[in-house]
């Protein structure tokens, strides 16, 4: 991750305003299942943490999101996880932190889809 996206991380947690979308849950679960994350932990211990964490607040997957996911502008990311972090990014007006490049070069192409490229 980046110098600037982990300093403004710090500052956000501290200052109680990270933000982060139900459906990341989702993968960190996924992704400890299938071996492309370690955890200190099992994932559900490691989620009920994060899920308490001081300073971390939970956007929910709602219908609002779902249905913009499909109605993204442009030529937006295929992965539907991806579009769903996109579309809860541009709904509630918070940077999506991301190391992914179709991301960051949709995001800024895309008016009102904010972004922080977390690529070293």
């Amino acid at each position: 991750m980046s110098k600037s996206a982990m300093r403004l991380l710090d500052r956000r947690g501290r200052a109680a305003s990270l933000v982060v979308s139900d459906i990341s849950f989702w993968e960190i679960a996924v992704k400890a299942a299938k071996g492309k994350l370690t955890l200190s932990m099992d994932s559900s211990v490691w989620l009920a943490r994060a899920q308490t964490a001081p300073g971390i607040s939970f956007i929910a997957l709602d219908r609002d999101v779902l249905l913009l996911s499909t109605r993204l502008a442009g030529s937006a990311h295929n992965d539907p996880v991806d579009r769903m972090l996109l579309a809860t990014a541009q709904l509630n007006n918070v940077p999506l932190v991301t190391a992914d490049k179709q991301i960051v070069d949709f995001a800024r192409s895309t008016a009102g889809t904010p972004v922080i490229d977390a690529r070293r």
